[in-house]
Order: C-alpha cells, then structure tokens, then sequence
C-alpha cells in the first residue's frame, strides 16, 4: 500500500508550494543515488518522494488527491499515475527544483539521466484532457473503459530517434554524449567545478545529420492510441484520473506526457445523486397512503420491493441501507432514500367529490393545518370550485 504523500515529505496538507519544494530538495537530496550507491532502501524512498512532489506540486493534481487519495490516479498500466514514474522522470524535475548548476555540480554530473548513467534524450511529451461519461451503474460498481485518442505517437520508422539511420546520430562534439559541459573556476577557496546543460545538443548527448523523413526529425508523429482506463467505483462528477505514460508522446525518445482523464456523470432518468445517497420521488395515490401498499422503485442495479403502511404521510423518507454509491478508496457506502409523495387528482367526478366531503366531516380525515393555515381538503376545494 502506498505511503500518505505528506507523510514521505514531512509536511502538512496546508504547506505553501515553496514548502513543498523545500521539503522534497531535502528528502531527494537525502536519498539520491549518488549519495546512497547500491542502496535499493534510498533508491525507493528517492522514487517514493519524487511521485509525492510530483502530485502536491500541481495544484489540480493535489486537490484530487486530498479527496480521493492514491486512487485519484488509479488508471490502466503500472498502477496509474504516479506509480509509472522512471528515473528519467524523477531526473527532468531537477532542472526546476535544484538548477542545472546546483544539483548537478553537487552529485557530480546528476541531472536526468537513462539507465546507462547518460543524459536522456529529447523532451517530454505534454499531458492531454479527456472526457469520459459514466452511467449511474457503472459509477457504483466501476468499469473498465476503452477509448480512441488522437494525440502525437512515437514514430515507427525511426522508433522515435528522429534519425533517418543508426548512422545519422552522432555523438555531440561539444560535450562528448554526457549531456553536459563542465567548467573549472578558481576562487579563494580553492576550485570550484559547475556543470551546466550543454549548448550544442540541448543535453541529448547527440546530434542528428540526417532527419527521419517520416516524422521529419521529431521522433513523432500524429496518430491514434487505443487505451484501457480501470474506473475506480464511487468515481464523481468533475473527478479527474490521470494515467502515465498515456498523453502525447516526447520528442526524440523523450518521455510521453499523462492522459488526464475528467469524469461526466449521465443523468438518471428517475434517480438524482446526492453525494453518495441516491434519492427517487415516490409518487402515490391517497387510498394506497391510507390503506398501505407494496410498490416496485428503482435503484442503481435493478428494482426493488418496498411495503408502504397505513397511514403514510406525503413527505415520509424511506432507507434502503446500501443501495447508494460506494466511496472511493473506503469500505462507506451510501443509501438510496425513497420520499413519498401523495398524488392530488386534478380532476374528480360529481361522485367523488361528495364522497370527499363526506370524508372532511369525519376528524380521522381532518390533517393538521399545513404552513398557509389550509388543510389538505380546504386545497382539494379550492381545484374544484
């Protein structure tokens, strides 16, 4: 189970984003590779912390995760967003939280870096926002959902290098393929060495002298993506999922951005949502509120049976316990709440209206005065004369 994000960081839910950043340069700065070779405890601990700032960082992603927890990002693949994370993207963070000189020079060359210790190449892909409906029964027990997305996908040609050949990428000149220059300073104190993102190749450690025609040196192109979302149950109207890896693919081997996935709700033909409660108005006629009756209501996955005594007023609640939504990343569940409403005929034959005021005679028929001071027969009344 994953650790709480404010608990990695050592802060609290009100902490400011200068907070935030501080807290993470201190734990990432703790648990860095680097200072820590060969020790797989600070290497997860340095992930754990990276995908905590990650989320508490961005102001859309934090507020979801402050309501839904972890599973605000639960998504197809890797456990979601942001469990999909690599050290690529743990490493392209630093430029914004440490600068190019600071943290790199520190660790003696850091920054973002592919598994054979290099600088990575290209840039990262940008997110993308969908909009996905969901009906009343799937928000209850969850649904796996398939979707078609346009979006820019790595190039097959040249398997997103953005060369034309093998033969096209050559090493950079300016920095030997480390992605960075180094440069030796004398001072007082000695020498100082800065390491800053080298100019000639933007820190891809390469160069290409002949472009993929295909993408046109891009290592992408636009396209077409068939992805499988996993929808957690008790998912609300306006909650957002993110699932990583899924949004527009980087430039030239760079990393794909997430698909930030809104929910919609459909409205219920009979049914209205009321936070996890889910409420029907019942609708009866006034012999069956007198004598009692059994009538059938809907509910989230089917009908149900419910017995209405005699003597039921217009106005009366009736629970049926666990028949609303389920709350996300909790074992709570909502109820479906039924009102009864004691339908007034419009129209009455000659008959009937005698026998309507036959029965106002009696004090088993005479209700208490209503707000205005008019009875449920002085309302009857007032429709038919």
């Amino acid at each position: 189970m994953k650790r709480d994000f404010y608990e990695i960081l050592g802060i609290s839910k009100s902490a400011s984003q200068d907070e935030i950043k501080k807290a993470y340069r201190k734990v990432a700065m703790q648990y860095h590779p680097d200072r820590n070779p060969g020790d797989k405890a600070s290497e997860e601990k340095f992930k754990e912390a990276a995908e905590a700032y990650e989320i508490l960082n961005d102001a859309d992603k934090k507020a979801q995760y402050d309501r839904f927890g972890h599973n605000a990002f639960s998504g197809h693949g890797g456990g979601g967003h942001p469990g999909g994370m690599n050290m690529d993207d743990i490493f392209s963070q630093f430029g914004d939280i440490f600068g190019d000189e600071g943290f790199g020079g520190f660790f003696g060359g850091g920054g973002r870096r592919n598994s054979a210790g290099s600088r990575g190449r290209g840039s990262r892909g940008s997110n993308l926002r969908v909009k996905l409906k969901m009906n009343f029964e799937e928000i209850a027990k969850g649904a796996t959902k398939t979707i078609k997305v346009k979006k820019h996908v790595k190039c097959t040609t040249c398997q997103g290098s953005g060369a034309k050949d093998k033969n096209s990428v050559q090493t950079c000149a300016g920095c030997g393929g480390s992605g960075q220059v180094r440069r030796v300073q004398n001072t007082f104190l000695g020498q100082m060495q800065t390491v800053t993102t080298c100019p000639t190749c933007n820190g891809e450690g390469s160069t290409i002298t002949n472009k993929c025609t295909a993408c046109k040196g891009e290592g992408r192109v636009y396209g077409e993506e068939t992805v499988t979302i996993d929808i957690p149950a008790g998912v609300a109207e306006g909650m957002q999922l993110s699932i990583s890896g899924k949004g527009n693919a980087g430039e030239r081997g760079g990393s794909a951005g997430d698909l930030i996935v809104l929910i919609e709700e459909e409205a219920h033909p009979q049914l209205h949502r009321d936070g996890l409660n889910v409420a029907f108005d019942l609708h009866i006629s006034f012999p069956d509120a007198v004598f009692g009756t059994q009538v059938e209501v809907p509910t989230i996955d089917g009908r149900a049976k419910i017995k209405i005594p005699p003597g039921t007023q217009s106005g009366k609640i009736f629970r049926l316990k666990g028949k609303g939504f389920p709350q996300v990343n909790s074992y709570e569940k909502g109820d479906q709440l039924i009102q009864v409403n004691i339908w007034t005929p419009q129209h009455v034959s000659g008959d009937e209206k005698s026998m309507l005021e036959k029965m106002q005679e009696s004090n088993n028929f005479e209700p208490k005065p209503d707000k205005d001071g008019k009875s449920f027969f002085d309302k009857v009344r007032d429709l038919f004369n």
